[in-house]
Formats: C-alpha cells, structure tokens, sequence
C-alpha cells in the first residue's frame, strides 16, 4: 500500500451520511476503507494521520478558463490549492481549437481579456486533438497541474467556417461546422459550449445550434451554453436553450446558472421551477454555478452586438468614429445593448478588473468607470471608450450585479455542480478564480447551513463527474481512481476576497491526483499528474 490516511472523516461524495474510515491508496487508484472499527487497519508505506480532516473526493471545476494557464503555470495553484484535480475547458464558446492561422489571430485578439495575448505560448495545435495531446506534454512531457476535459467552442467553429458576418450560415457552412464538432469529439471533446452574448458565435440562430447539437447527443456528449440574456430576457433565453436541446436529443449543461440585473431579485424560483419542468418531461439537464454575486467578462462584450460584425479592427474603427460612437454609446446607456443583457448599462457597476497591457492603459484596476469619469471630469462613456480603445479591448471587468438570494436557492438544485468561471489574468480577478470551492464549504456549509457538507461535496464531486461521464472518479470506492481532498471542515475557508483576490485557501492541506501528492501540508509539490481527459465516443 502506497499511502494510508488514518482517522478521516469520509465524505465520499454519494451525499450520504459521512463516517469514520482509514483510506488506502495503492498504484494511483483506492485500495482498501475499513469503517472506524469494523476491521483490521490497514498499513502502507506512508500514513498520514487525518484525525480531524475531511476526505473527499477531488472537486471537478464545470467552467474553468486555464486554457492557456496550464500551459504557462506549472504550479497553478489558483486551482491546485482549492483541491481541484480537474477543470473543464473550451468554455462559453470561445477557445484555442479547432483553428487555422486566421482562426488563431482573431481568438487571441478577441479574449485577450480572459487568458492574455499568448504570446508566452507556443501554439503548436491546431486540432482539438493536438490541443488536447499538447495538454498531455505539458512542461518537458511530464503533464499539468491537473486534469482537463475539454468543449469543442462553437464561436470558434463559426469564426473557422464563416468568419465575423452576423447572418446565417449557408448550408455548406453548417456542414462544415458539423464536420468540425463531430471531429473534435472524435478526438476527445466531451461536448459543445456556446457564448451567445459574444460574436461571432452570438449571430448563430437556433436552428444552427440544433443542428450542432445533434451532433453532439450522437457521441454522446453535452450542449454547454452561456445562453443569450443573464438580465432583462434571462428566463426566455434558458428557455430557449433547454428548447434546442429537446429538439437535438441532447443533454444540456446550463453554465454559470444565474439571475443578475435590476428585476431578477428574488426569481430563482421561476428559472428552478422552469428547470424541474423541464426535467420531468426528460430533458437532461445539470447546471453550474460560482459561489458569489458579481459576474466578470470582458468590457468589450457589453457592447452592442452589430458593432462586432467584422472582428476586433472592425470593432476598433467603430469605436473611432464619433458619429458611430455615439450611436454606440445610445444602444448601451438608453436602449440597453444586447451585450449588457438587454439592460441600460450601470457605469457605477462596471469594475475594471484587468487591462491588457498596464503601458497602454496605465491606473484603471479596480475602478469604476464611474469613479474614473468623476475624477477626470467626463461623462463615462468617454472613459470606457478611451480604455477600449488604448487597451485594444483586452479590458475585464467585474459586474456588480447578482443577488444573493438567486445564488443560494440556485445552489440548492439536485442538478447542481461547481464551476468557477474563473478568469486568472488582470490585475484585480475575480475572486471566484482562486476561492469558488473552499467558499462553497466554508462560507455556504459551514457558516450558513445552505448545505450540508455531504451534498456539497456531492455537488462538486459526484455530480459533475457523472455529467462528463467518468465512470472511475467523483466518488471514494475502492477501484476508483484516488483524486482526493483533505481538507478541514472547521477552518477551511476561501482566502481570496475582491480587495486581495489572490490569496490562496486556508484549511486543504492535502491534494491527490491518481495518488500522487499535488499539496502536501498546504504546499503545492512539484509533482504534475495532470492529463487531457478523453471521452471515447459514442459507438
């Protein structure tokens, strides 16, 4: 036996009661749990003493945006030191794959503001395949930081197979896209994810996406949309999405489920009620979710979306033209821009959390546009415009505008994983990047009873787990693979809060991925166990 952890607290995961239970790993995989006195205890090269830890299996972040960070940080602890041991990527439709070396420029240019510009990143793929093989080497062929499973980006698909129009695709367009989907999955993708308040992917018609997703439902994967209206149309547009999934026959996973904007407070009900009825009729549907009410995107994407149509030069020379701009700034301050979720945008709400380059655009983190036209004496919309412009829309920004009550009762769901949304890049993230899960156990289990330990673990574990069709982790079994947590009930807690964003977790002093020590004694080892995760195709 490779490791014995003694006295633990077992939370396996299946949210049934927790026990004691000394926990043997062998050859990467779980090898023995003998119940607090129901046998001999086992012994192993190594034992840990747990008394007074939690062992759980490894959480499964839903919406992770590391595509480019395991690529450039070994050490990823942003992720590591939460107990993540796998990230879902290719999220809210925009990624690095499948591309061509147009395809490439425009996706850099385009989320600059979520990942960098890639320049520190040598892209060597151009097939999900090879993205996801590059993913495997990792740093000199020994792997990543954790496990990564990954969604063919439907935005970039269209960006490959009819570039920055906003019409329909022809029919030989959409064969291409459909060739496109069924290759990456072939290659390992488990599904699709769709960005429809982003461009070019936003311009796509539901019959397009049907289409798509019949594709998918074939080899057995998961539609996985950032639907079209988190605000003034939110509950049509979750509508609109469990509609393309019943037509396709294809599962659907609802990412960063929420209610945000001025007239959604209290609302969770009537999306959950939406949901349940949906499910009922047989639909299969799970959802995600982040622990917190502000959201964080790119402040480019708040814009109207027919200023998008051409890709970011076009984007750039509109926002240079006067007449253009103040056609602009209309659509997002008295009409409410599609990108602003059909809502007049909230200047006082728009946090600058990141810029692309601090030369070009030097004193904007962690400000208010708001703030930021006060003190220098203009209307808002002049400095967010100036910022597009000098930063060359790499802006993030953080959105302060959830409910709170929308994430609780949200969080609530039998339907319900975890899933970050974490952004990493910019000078002030999001603190849902490096705190989402020890926030879910310390704040929502332990210091407000939303949950019981034994569901939450079941939600970031288990859950997500079934969803991506991993028949060998999300539970502690013997036989199963030993991605594994330990961490503190009574302390653990997320370090991370929007002043100091970055400070890592307290109380996960022990991280396993395939048994081997990723966080021993709350420090991150120099150990890479991370691979690619491949979902062999439907027959």
């Amino acid at each position: 036996m490779d490791t014995v952890f003694r006295d633990v607290r077992l939370v396996d995961g299946g949210g049934g009661p927790s026990f004691r239970a000394d926990v043997g790993v062998d050859g990467g995989r779980i090898a023995v749990i003998v119940r607090e006195g129901t046998g001999s205890r086992p012994t192993g090269r190594r034992t840990v003493d747990a008394h007074g830890l939690a062992l759980s299996p490894g959480f499964v972040d839903m919406h992770a945006h590391s595509d480019l960070a395991l690529l450039r940080d070994p050490g990823h602890e942003a992720k590591v030191a939460q107990g993540v041991t796998l990230e879902v990527l290719g999220q809210d439709g925009l990624s690095y794959a499948p591309v061509d070396d147009r395809t490439l420029a425009g996706v850099r240019a385009q989320i600059t503001g979520w990942n960098g510009d890639g320049r520190d990143v040598d892209f060597t793929w151009r097939t999900t395949g090879e993205y996801l093989d590059r993913l495997d080497h990792g740093f000199g062929g020994e792997g990543i930081a954790v496990d990564a499973a990954y969604l063919v980006p439907h935005g970039t698909v269209r960006m490959l197979a009819v570039g920055w129009e906003n019409r329909s695709a022809t029919d030989a367009e959409l064969g291409r896209m459909r060739r496109l989907v069924a290759e990456g999955l072939e290659q390992g993708a488990v599904g699709l994810s769709a960005g429809l308040t982003y461009p070019p992917g936003m311009y796509a018609d539901d019959a397009e996406l049907t289409e798509l997703c019949r594709v998918v439902a074939r080899y057995g994967g998961y539609f996985c949309p950032h639907h079209r209206s988190y605000g003034a149309h939110a509950l049509r547009a979750y509508a609109e999405m469990i509609e393309v999934a019943r037509d396709a026959g294809c599962a659907l996973h609802l990412a960063h489920t929420v209610l945000n904007f001025a007239g959604n407070e209290g609302r969770a009900p009537e999306l959950l009620r939406l949901l349940d009825a949906a499910r009922a009729e047989g639909v299969d549907l799970t959802l995600d979710s982040y622990p917190y009410t502000p959201g964080c995107t790119t402040l480019v994407s708040l814009l109207p979306s027919w200023t998008a149509e051409g890709g970011p030069d076009a984007v750039l020379a509109r926002l240079c033209d006067d007449a253009t701009a103040a056609r602009i700034r209309h659509d997002l301050e008295v009409a409410g821009s599609d990108g602003c979720h059909g809502l007049p945008v909230d200047w006082a709400a728009v946090e600058v959390s990141g810029v692309a380059d601090a030369r070009r655009a030097p004193g904007y983190a962690g400000r208010t546009i708001a703030g930021l036209a006060r003190e220098r004496g203009e209307e808002p919309w002049a400095t967010a415009r100036r910022l597009l412009m000098e930063d060359r829309l790499g802006t993030t920004v953080l959105l302060h505008v959830g409910h709170e009550e929308n994430v609780r009762a949200i969080m609530r769901h039998p339907a319900h994983t975890g899933g970050s949304d974490g952004i990493l890049h910019g000078a002030k993230p999001h603190p849902r990047a490096y705190g989402t899960f020890p926030h879910y156990l310390g704040r929502y289990v332990r210091e407000l009873g939303i949950l019981s330990l034994e569901q939450c673990v079941a939600h970031l574990t288990s859950r997500p787990a079934a969803r991506l069709g991993l028949s060998d982790r999300g539970l502690v079994r013997v036989g199963r693979r030993a991605d594994l947590v330990l961490f503190d009930p009574e302390t653990v807690a997320a370090g991370a809060t929007f002043e100091d964003p970055r400070r890592l977790p307290t109380g996960i002093p022990y991280v396993l991925i395939a048994g081997r020590f990723v966080m021993e004694d709350g420090r991150r080892t120099d150990v890479l166990a991370g691979r690619a995760v491949r979902r062999a195709p439907a027959p």
